[in-house]
């Protein structure tokens, strides 16, 4: 037997997973590493925490598979998107820990940018809006904020890298700087339409262009992992920001397919085809994984905080001990007793890009418990959904048919029953949820000849359907409560956060 080997790092954890021809599942390695908040809306990761959590899951899943690297065909990476991380060339050591994506610090930065009247010729070259959440002004934060980095950056020492840039660079001991376009796009500093690095937007950022890594399609060979500490000469063969490749893994191929991915955020792509075309509605333009070799386009809505909300129920709240247990404490009550949570823990995403907006529960009654409070928090999940398929709606003209699901949050029947009623279409949720990981796969198995098309790994997949079945009535008026409540939401950090505030 042979296998190939994802790696997914994610925001919360680093995971490795193998799988075989059948896209079945051999062996699974999974370590959480720690989560860094230095300030009120900052958030960070030490790089070589992302780095030894990803290698142990890597070795861990071999050996308990009882597999040979020999046995490894490829190996497909997949990233936390946006993360930022910058590194020293000469010693290979990370300058300070990454920014990760949902850091809201350079808010200021990008207020006085959009002043600076700069945002409309960002959209044009990347088909990205102007918000802390990506890559550009994390890396120029680095390089104003950590002493010498800016003098070091150009002088062509210091290397910039999304976190799958900082891995293969690792893994292939220092070797190849690379990123992939998925990867690319979300930078800020991309042209998705001339494809290459833009020197105007990095000028606007004052970035110098030799920190930026080499920009490869998503199934390539890209180089052997040579560092002892992983699978020895494995071929690296598969890299994607997580979205994109949970897009590839659901076979999102075709204009008009979209996919929903519930993990610490949500994530909702429609595929739009070969042109590119700018969001009427406040969403981003992004590139898809292509394994043909040309751009291929999707509308994006990013939710920052969705199965978050829920870990933020279990460590913060303390209300059960296990994630999965949400399911059950939010069954306990028929409904959420009039209670509507709005979760801008790190401000609101698409389609609002309010990073000023401030997590609320509003609608707290004296018979209000844990389990409305549960039930308040998943239907958050799934209203933040709504905006966003709503928008991308409003921007095809065409109503999107049906939604195929996947991440951690998906395994809620009680979340995907109540998204299919809100959105009144199906929700399609696959056999196998570990589609972020398995667009690694096929990126790299393509890539490898381990499969020989897209149509033979189409053979394999199998699913459940969740069908509208609630009242419509009830579920608009819902919607509609929901609405309201982002609207008082809107702006309530514009003049400091709380803990700002109240010092």
């Amino acid at each position: 037997m042979s296998y190939i080997l994802a790696l997914d790092q994610g925001t919360t954890s680093s995971r490795a997973i193998l799988f075989d021809q059948h896209g079945g599942i051999a062996g699974v390695a999974q370590h959480e590493f720690p989560q860094i908040f230095p300030a009120a809306g900052w958030v960070e990761h030490d790089p070589l925490e992302i780095l030894t959590s990803q290698l142990s899951a890597a070795v861990e899943v071999l050996g308990k598979a009882e597999i040979e690297p020999r046995d490894v065909v490829a190996l497909g990476i997949t990233n936390q998107r946006e993360t930022t991380i910058v590194w020293d060339r000469e010693t290979g050591k990370p300058v300070s820990n990454a920014i990760v994506w949902q850091d809201r610090r350079t808010a200021p930065t990008c207020s006085r940018l959009r002043e600076e009247g700069v945002e409309e010729t960002i959209r044009q070259k990347t088909g990205l809006l102007l918000d802390p959440y990506f890559s550009a002004t994390k890396i120029a934060w680095i390089l104003d904020n950590v002493e010498g980095a800016r003098r070091r950056a150009e002088q062509g020492r210091l290397a910039f890298g999304t976190v799958d840039s900082w891995l293969v660079y690792n893994l292939t001991s220092g070797q190849r700087h690379v990123t992939d376009r998925t990867n690319a796009s979300r930078t800020l500093l991309y042209n998705i339409v001339q494809d290459r690095w833009d020197e105007d937007l990095l000028r606007i950022f004052g970035i110098p262009p030799s920190m930026m890594p080499e920009v490869v399609w998503s199934s390539e060979k890209v180089g052997r992992v040579a560092t002892p500490l992983g699978p020895r000469d494995v071929e690296i063969a598969g890299i994607a920001g997580d979205q994109q490749s949970a897009m590839f893994g659901q076979l999102c191929v075709a204009p008009g397919d979209a996919k929903c991915t519930y993990g610490t955020g949500c994530f909702l792509l429609e595929h739009i085809g070969e042109q590119f075309r700018l969001s009427g509605q406040r969403l981003v333009t992004t590139l898809l994984c292509s394994p043909a070799r040309r751009l291929e386009y999707a509308l994006e809505g990013s939710i920052f905080i969705g199965g978050a909300v829920v870990q933020w129920l279990r460590d913060r709240m303390r209300f059960f001990s296990s994630s999965p247990d949400v399911e059950a404490v939010a069954a306990s009550v028929p409904d959420s007793g009039g209670l509507v949570f709005v979760p801008a823990f790190t401000g609101l995403g698409a389609p609002h890009w309010d990073p000023y907006a401030a997590g609320m529960m509003i609608g707290i009654g004296r018979d209000t418990g844990i389990g409305h409070v549960a039930r308040a928090a998943i239907e958050s999940i799934a209203f933040q959904v709504a905006d966003v398929l709503r928008a991308m709606d409003a921007d095809t003209g065409i109503p999107c048919r049906e939604l195929r699901v996947d991440g951690g949050a998906a395994a809620n029947d009680l979340l995907m029953q109540f998204q299919s009623d809100l959105l009144g279409i199906p929700v399609h949720r696959p056999a196998v949820l570990e589609t972020t990981a398995m667009g690694a796969a096929y990126l790299a198995g393509l890539a490898t000849g381990f499969w020989s098309s897209i149509g033979e790994i189409a053979g394999t997949r199998q699913g459940r359907v969740f069908q509208p079945a609630g009242d419509r009535a009830r579920t608009d008026r819902l919607y509609a409560r929901w609405q309201d409540a982002v609207q008082r939401a809107h702006g309530w950090n514009a003049g400091g956060t709380a803990n700002e505030v109240t010092k």
